[in-house]
């Protein structure tokens, strides 16, 4: 017998004749294949249904209005200031939670995360009650040095930021624990200060993490609605994002809150597809 044609080479297993693992694997249980359909047609059908309901043939003229277009310019300029924001406030944050013994750490990594779970209109009226213009903050800036922050784009941008933040935080601190920090000690080693190793070895290494929470604060960012209507109202050109436009067109026309949306998914898709290969993958 030709010693070739037989082994785990020609598909069989040599003594127990079981198919071999790599076919086993590819088998998918009954009892996780149904769940799995179902959660990605929940996920998908309304997507779906946005596409096959959208008015197609009246789509140019519900988008050429200037109300639109400033809606969705605000929206992706404040979304990328809050992502901004998130990234200089949120790196450091996240590595003094994965790289220091901060006493009362775990008090700190909850009140960081709890925007996550809070209501955004709950977020806004914390927001204005520390920064608006009687607020605990806000009645001092206002009075030192003239500034408002409710009900303006500036407003706008600190909303967003508060909701988005805690997501870059979460991917940065994950990114940071996975790093091996015996780089950072064989430059501190070496005469680099622990900022330099941080600027220049630690950031490398956790950068896929910082892209990867960027991403994430940028749609939570986009698409944010509670915290911006509560603190930053409802102005056209000045504080009306896209989601809040929605809404409005929404009670008005249903066809223009279908096609503000429409603009909204490409929108994100088109970011989400376009950074991935380079933040999200995981290869």
């Amino acid at each position: 017998m030709n010693p070739r044609t037989t082994g785990p080479e020609a598909g069989v297993a040599p003594s127990t004749g079981l198919p071999p693992r790599r076919r086993r694997a590819d088998r998918v249980p009954v009892a996780l294949l149904l769940p799995a359909l179902l959660g990605l047609a929940f996920l998908t059908l309304p997507l779906v249904g946005l596409l096959v309901r959208a008015p197609w043939s009246s789509l140019s003229d519900q988008l050429t209005s200037t109300e639109v277009w400033d809606a969705l310019r605000l929206s992706l300029v404040s979304a990328t200031a809050a992502t901004g924001v998130s990234l200089v406030l949120g790196v450091p944050l996240a590595w003094l939670l994965a790289r220091t013994e901060l006493p009362g750490r775990r008090l700190v990594r909850a009140l960081v995360t709890l925007p996550l779970v809070l209501p955004p209109v709950v977020g806004g009226v914390a927001l204005l009650l520390v920064l608006g213009r009687r607020g605990i903050v806000g009645s001092w800036l206002d009075s030192a040095f003239g500034i408002t922050l409710p009900f303006t784009t500036t407003g706008v941008i600190v909303a967003e930021a508060f909701v988005a933040m805690p997501f870059l935080v979460i991917s940065v601190e994950g990114a940071l624990r996975a790093a091996d920090p015996r780089y950072e000690e064989a430059a501190a080693t070496l005469g680099a200060s622990r900022l330099t190793a941080f600027r220049r070895v630690t950031l490398p290494l956790i950068a896929p993490g910082i892209g990867a929470g960027a991403v994430l604060a940028w749609a939570r960012a986009l698409g944010e609605f509670g915290a911006t209507i509560t603190f930053a109202g409802n102005f056209p050109g000045r504080t009306q994002t896209m989601p809040l436009a929605v809404y409005l067109a929404m009670e008005r026309d249903p066809e223009a809150a279908i096609a503000l949306s429409l603009v909204l998914l490409v929108v994100s898709v088109a970011v989400l597809v376009g950074l991935r290969e380079r933040w999200l993958s995981t290869s």
